[in-house]
């Protein structure tokens, strides 16, 4: 009889349970269906392929763009006892054969490509001569031109479903609003599949924006106390990037450059420095991050505003990935959103820059934001929240609020007035009682909302408006260049049945040294056993060459520190611990354990 999917989840990957939706996922997959997975990054994608792959006869194809983000998952599976490989532009001659051998031979059980390779005539033909699984196209995102990281050569991956109509497809992404969504669908001919839409919290993330006043003193207040941890730091120019990385090390701290301007040794050698702990702060443009796996990243501080919600989103999801206490950091300044217009406006495609524009209107937004900066984040997204998070600095150091009622219901009949097809700065227009052209044109003055806003000031509407749509009563239209319309939300407001609570926009200066409280409190586990096993998993790392995450994370080494195992069945109970890891690493960490148990009994007496 089989192994059941759960047998698997435990003696292969070391969890004791699936989380939502997980389990439904992976059975879809297992029985031959095509799905669409939308979950957050350190939500768990992976197992929803990697445990399908060792239920289903054949060979799992994975797509994935990015060489690093291979060589770290390949590691990982390896490490549990898995039989996987990759094919990459890094790999001999040599190397590529044996994988080609094992492809012939059926003794792999995953494999992991480019988008490009794939798409070879002589490697789908190959394709067609072996028994497939399934195909895993991860960061799906890619093929969208809505998306925020479009790449061409995902494009010829809508061929698989036509080619390969008997092999079920699952397409994952952290990151997709619901435009993008359904572009995703389409391109990849995923009519019939299955969408699930995990949410997009990442509740252990604390989220924090600052006022950008003196951004290399904020930035080196905010990482005085966070020598040991491990970080990344974006900023939107090269010239930036060196900059912040040669401060960082002239006052102390471990720090390296990251650009698409170095040279790829270099490039390499940050990327592998950091992934095996030996470099903790990363400083890097947006060339840096879609290929880490690395867990315990501790921290995400944007020393610039990124350009989209999306980026955003994507990047400070690079924290915390064990599900551990982490933060996210982003000064804010309206210089960067200058920089990130000329970006934008560099480019012959009118409609991109439209669409781009739009994107980045939204990430002011939420940089300006007064409402929680998590039910901001989720509503972008479509994923409404109906209460505050507890855990941003809107929530620890909230705002003025005043009851805007009134104002909300003149925002939303001017929404509503327009035919929902207008975007905000047309709304305001007709609000404020706008003499300018286009209102004129469009008949506009003559509605019955036209001039009912005109003591109020357009900052003022701006900001009624944005948190308007991040409380979830109105939604904007990206493929519509940010039309606002109407949300179910929005008739109890409009009816009076609903009262309607703002913020008020706060004084910078009052906001820049106020302090953050910091994500998750206080450890509950023995931090200095947790140091001495960090120390256990570094040197075992080292030895077989591949990061300490790939041993275990720092989540599964928190637990060994919390509960404190002192043998093989109750290390067994600890998350992350399969058999193959227990056999392979179980008696280091029991002896580390126990050694620090004895030493610290014998300073204690």
């Amino acid at each position: 009889m089989a192994p059941s999917i759960h047998h698997t989840l435990k003696a292969v990957f070391g969890f004791h349970e699936f989380r939502s939706p997980q389990q439904e996922v992976i059975e879809r997959v297992v029985a031959g269906e095509d799905v669409f997975l939308v979950m957050p990054t350190g939500g768990g994608k992976s197992l929803c392929f990697q445990i399908p792959a060792l239920h289903r006869d054949g060979v799992t194809i994975v797509v994935s763009p990015l060489i690093a983000l291979m060589k770290d998952q390949v590691d990982a599976l390896i490490a549990n006892g898995v039989r996987a490989a990759c094919l990459n532009s890094s790999l001999s001659p040599a190397e590529v054969g044996r994988v080609f051998q094992q492809m012939d031979a059926g003794t792999l059980d995953l494999l992991y490509v480019a988008p490009e390779r794939l798409m070879m005539p002589d490697f789908l033909e190959r394709l067609g001569s072996l028994k497939l699984s399934l195909f895993a196209i991860d960061e799906a995102h890619c093929i969208s031109q809505w998306g925020h990281d479009f790449r061409p050569e995902y494009t010829q991956l809508g061929r698989l479903r036509p080619l390969f109509a008997g092999v079920p497809i699952v397409a994952m992404t952290a990151t997709a609003d619901p435009e993008t969504r359904q572009d995703i669908l389409g391109q990849l001919g995923l009519a019939d599949a299955t969408v699930f839409v995990a949410g997009f919290d990442r509740p252990n993330i604390t989220y924090t924006v600052i006022p950008k006043q003196k951004p290399q003193v904020q930035l080196a207040s905010f990482l005085a106390g966070r020598r040991d941890e491990a970080g990344i730091v974006y900023a939107l120019s090269r010239k930036r990037v060196e900059e912040v990385a040669e401060r960082l090390r002239a006052a102390g701290f471990s720090a390296a450059a990251y650009h698409a301007g170095l040279p790829d040794d270099e490039r390499r050698r940050v990327q592998d420095a950091f992934r095996k702990d030996d470099l903790r702060i990363v400083v890097a443009t947006v060339a840096f991050g879609m290929g880490i796996d690395k867990p315990n990243v501790r921290f995400v501080v944007h020393y610039d505003m990124p350009k989209s919600v999306e980026s955003y989103y994507q990047e400070t999801g690079r924290a915390g990935r064990d599900g551990l206490p982490s933060e996210a950091l982003m000064l804010f300044g309206m210089g960067d959103v200058m920089t990130a217009r000329k970006l934008i406006e560099n480019s012959d495609n009118a409609a991109r820059i439209k669409i781009e524009l739009q994107k980045l209107n939204a990430m002011v937004g939420y940089a300006e934001a007064l409402t929680c900066r998590r039910r901001a984040l989720l509503s972008y997204f479509g994923d409404q929240s109906d209460h505050d998070c507890g855990n941003c600095d809107i929530c620890t150091d909230p705002p003025q609020r005043f009851d805007a009622s009134e104002q909300a219901k003149k925002a939303l009949s001017c929404v509503y007035r327009v035919g929902e097809r207008f975007g905000m700065m047309h709304v305001i227009e007709v609000l404020r009682g706008s003499k300018n052209q286009r209102v004129m044109d469009l008949k506009h003055n003559l509605l019955s909302t036209y001039a009912i806003g005109s003591n109020t000031s357009a900052t003022e509407w701006e900001n009624i408006i944005r948190q308007l749509i991040h409380l979830g009563y109105l939604a904007q239209d990206f493929t519509r260049f940010g039309a606002l319309k109407l949300t179910p939300a929005a008739r109890p407001v409009l009816k009076g049945d609903t009262t309607v609570i703002l913020g008020k926009p706060r004084d910078a200066v009052q906001t820049v040294e106020k302090g953050k409280k910091r994500a998750g409190g206080r450890r509950d586990y023995d931090q200095g056993l947790f140091d001495t096993l960090r120390a256990t998993r570094k040197k075992i790392a080292d030895a077989a060459s591949v990061p300490p995450f790939v041993v275990f994370s720092d989540a599964t080494l928190a637990e060994m520190a919390r509960s404190r195992p002192s043998d093989s069945r109750e290390l067994l109970q600890v998350s992350g611990v399969g058999e193959h890891k227990l056999r392979q690493y179980g008696k280091a960490f029991l002896d580390a354990i126990a050694t620090y148990g004895q030493q610290n009994s014998e300073s204690a007496g």
